[in-house]
């Protein structure tokens, strides 16, 4: 009996030194997990020089991230090279893609800006329009498009053109993001602008495009969680 008594603790002990066990290991798998999150945003390298901030080497500018008043550096080559690519390829698909706006200055920007607080008050110009010093087509990157007959540039319905529809299943592989999507305006700060592309490169924006992310949640960086 006392053998049979002994055999029965000795299992006890055995099962609960496995339930120990087991309970530790999803404590260590826990810490992982967050030992993994904290790495994940340690990641990105930041870096902000001559009032430009870039992430990962992506310029990022936004209502919350302002470019220097003095960076007017132009129209980026690369970016331009790769829009005008976009815009033949399109045409061999029977679309009529037209290039409607790219760079602007401080100074620019600045006079766009206050005309449209002028008209629409700074509430409703915000939507749609940066402010000084917080504006993409500063940095040379950002390109406005359009097509012809042109009475959906601008507007939301450009997304629903055949040109606007093409425009964002495949700009990703030209470089290009959509920059403000529908469904992301507390994000971005903007308004769902279909004709508005950002030229981030080739391998990042597959990733974003595949992701739905914005240039903020890809980056980690530049808005309110």
């Amino acid at each position: 009996m006392k053998k049979y008594l002994g055999v029965i603790l000795a299992a006890t002990v055995t099962l609960t030194a496995c339930g120990e066990k087991s309970e530790g290991e999803k404590t260590s798998k826990k810490e992982s997990a967050i030992h993994t999150e904290q790495i994940s945003k340690q990641k990105h390298q930041i870096k902000k020089e001559n009032g430009v901030t870039k992430i990962d080497n992506l310029i990022l500018v936004n209502k919350k991230v302002p470019i220097s008043k003095s960076y007017n550096k132009g129209e980026d080559a690369v970016a331009r090279t790769q829009l005008n690519k976009m815009i033949e390829d399109g045409r061999k698909h029977g679309l009529n893609i037209l290039y409607r706006s790219g760079f602007r200055s401080y100074a620019e920007q600045t006079q766009l800006y206050n005309s449209y607080v002028q008209r629409d008050g700074k509430a409703a110009a915000d939507k749609y329009s940066a402010a000084p010093g917080t504006s993409e087509h500063q940095t040379g990157l950002a390109f406005d498009v359009g097509t012809n007959p042109s009475n959906a540039d601008f507007k939301e319905a450009f997304g629903q053109t055949r040109e606007g529809k093409w425009l964002a299943d495949n700009a990703y592989k030209y470089g290009f993001i959509l920059r403000y999507p529908k469904g992301k305006e507390k994000i971005t700060g903007y308004q769902y602008e279909p004709w508005h592309f950002r030229y981030v490169g080739k391998k990042d924006a597959k990733k974003i495009h595949a992701q739905k992310l914005t240039l903020e949640e890809y980056l980690d960086y530049g808005y309110k969680k």
